[in-house]
């Protein structure tokens, strides 16, 4: 069963990007006493833990990102990808939520942990001993050119995702 805007706005109340319980649906109890015991005692607390990467919350027993409750609440519908555009997965502010493909959310993402120039799209090219600027457009790489400094290689770096990904460009 696909959760729908209206059965979202019956279960939580949104309020500053979090969701307070409203009520919780009777199939995730085993009785009608526990789920009457529960409702009035948690009712309007915070729903949702964070276990990995985002908040979920568990709703007739299948678990959904918050961020997709708050966006589908907002918004009437689910996009493909529901991107965080501070890069904070625990901001699930509607306006921190925006509609994106999956190449645009990779384009927001943040500066790899194995990155060793410190910059987005720079890395080190052994051979020419030059620091490399290259960009992911429709799944080929591109060049931007060999550069001896760092910091020049950064700004192209910057320019080229500017110019290529918008409002997708990250920095950082």
């Amino acid at each position: 069963m696909t959760l729908t805007q209206e059965e979202a706005h019956r279960l939580f109340e949104y309020k500053d990007g979090v969701l307070l319980w409203k009520e919780r649906p009777r199939s995730d109890f085993k009785t009608d006493w526990a789920w009457k015991q529960w409702n009035q005692k948690y009712s309007f607390q915070q729903s949702g833990s964070c276990a990995g990467k985002y908040v979920n919350v568990s709703i007739n027993k299948i678990k959904h990102q918050v961020h997709r409750v708050v966006f589908l609440m907002q918004h009437g519908y689910i996009s493909e990808v529901v991107d965080h555009i501070d890069g904070n997965r625990q901001n699930n502010k509607i306006e921190n939520l925006r509609a994106a493909t999956h190449t645009q959310n990779l384009q927001n993402s943040k500066i790899p942990k194995h990155n060793n120039s410190g910059c987005k799209n720079v890395v080190w090219h052994k051979q020419r001993k030059k620091w490399a600027v290259r960009l992911v457009l429709n799944k080929k790489s591109k060049s931007y050119g060999l550069y001896v400094d760092l910091e020049l290689a950064e700004l192209v770096a910057q320019e080229a995702r500017n110019l290529n990904f918008g409002q997708f460009a990250r920095d950082f």
